[in-house]
């Protein structure tokens, strides 16, 4: 690998050659790129199955959880004009960087959690999935990939046995009526069907109501005396209840009137529209990475009547510039496919700290047996515990200089 571009480790894009088969292309990656510093085996089952398929004349393919390109660019260097969807703001970045490496057609890459209305109905003669690892993203998944394909096209879906790949296997059966297992190994499963047919064999599937982008799930929120409703969707983080940590955190930070702050990882947007209601002469900045993160805090905003509050994607706080503020509050994520992956919120306190004014505050809560308050000291020289629980802390520091 070599890098493309400098700043912290976190920050730093690599890229890299990635064998299939005959072909080679250039992969980029970094820290909160899915499969960073990995192999992921159904990514390469997915390319090296793509790679045995050359596209006709004016061919699209289209891939759902792009991650970081390989599966697109191995389309694109077979002749299809590849389009590819993320809702991970890194992995579209990613993708995007993967894609403009390589010569060939033309390519388009989204962030966006939903392909439709973006990709028109029977516009594809190939579809692929990275298995999404819960069931309802699994059946979204799965009827955006038939209503994409024109008839004859084929869906190629690859993950893990504990993913899920087994009943992802029994719904491509459903609902193309053909499905077959194209190769195994490592205990995962590539998985094909191809539409034989305008109608698919599961009509209910395709009444769910979350293929509409404009259908949210409405969640009343009390907090720290302060009642709003947030809108939230599948797969964003705690998308049908207030979690215990986020409810700590409000508790117990502190936020006068005037200050500006950060809500960085807002999900839904509870922490910022919770912080807007206490400084409504002040600023709040909400960053997701997760495009429906960012549509749901948005809406949550707006119904809340916040009109201080703006919302960004952001690869952490990349999409906050230059900003100073006096607060930063963030639930940072920590868990990457299975493991517990630090060099995330190591990237989430670091960039608090460089967005804080002097005298500015970090409140970050996390699980209380995480290694956090390392972290914190090593950019605040100080770290200061505001909760200690049986499962949850609070922590955060003081930017001094």
């Amino acid at each position: 690998m070599t890098n493309s571009s400098g700043g912290t480790p976190y920050e730093t894009w690599q890229q890299g050659p990635a064998r299939v088969g005959d072909l080679t292309v250039t992969v980029a990656t970094k820290p909160g790129v899915f499969a960073h510093g990995a192999i992921d085996t159904p990514s390469v089952m997915l390319a090296e199955a793509v790679g045995e398929r050359a596209a006709s004349d004016g061919s699209s393919s289209l891939h759902l959880g792009s991650g970081n390109g390989l599966v697109p660019a191995v389309a694109k260097a077979m002749g299809y004009r590849a389009v590819a969807f993320d809702r991970y703001f890194t992995n579209a970045e990613a993708t995007r960087r993967t894609l403009d490496a390589q010569a060939g057609e033309a390519h388009a890459v989204h962030h966006a959690a939903l392909v439709n209305p973006l990709v028109a109905a029977d516009s594809c003669t190939l579809v692929t999935i990275r298995i999404p690892t819960d069931k309802l993203g699994m059946q979204i998944a799965v009827a955006e990939a038939f209503r994409a394909l024109a008839e004859g096209g084929t869906c190629l879906l690859a993950g893990a046995n504990d993913e899920g790949a087994k009943p992802a296997a029994r719904l491509l059966e459903t609902v193309f009526g053909n499905a077959q297992v194209a190769a195994q190994h490592s205990g995962c499963r590539l998985l094909a069907a191809t539409k034989r047919s305008g109608t698919p064999g599961d009509a209910d599937l395709f009444a769910n109501p979350w293929l509409d982008a404009e259908h949210f799930y409405e969640l009343t929120v009390t907090l720290a005396e302060t009642e709003f409703v947030a809108s939230t969707r599948p797969g964003v983080f705690s998308w049908e209840h207030v979690d215990e940590a986020t409810a700590i955190l409000a508790d117990l930070m502190r936020i006068d009137n005037g200050e500006s702050v950060i809500d960085l990882g807002c999900g839904a947007g509870i922490l910022g529209v919770a912080a807007s209601r206490w400084t409504p002469m002040g600023r709040v900045l909400m960053l997701d990475a997760d495009a429906d993160a960012v549509r749901c805090a948005a809406r949550t905003a707006a119904h809340a009547g916040s009109g201080n509050v703006e919302v960004r994607a952001s690869d952490v706080a990349s999409a906050a510039g230059d900003e100073r503020v006096d607060v930063v509050v963030s639930n940072p994520p920590f868990h990457l496919g299975k493991g517990t992956e630090l060099a995330i919120p190591r990237a989430f306190i670091e960039q608090a700290y460089a967005h804080l004014a002097p005298g500015g505050r970090l409140y970050l809560v996390a699980n209380r047996t995480l290694p956090y308050e390392r972290l914190i000291a090593e950019c605040f020289g100080e770290v200061r515990t505001a909760h200690d629980g049986r499962r949850f802390k609070v922590i955060g520091g003081v930017r001094r200089g």
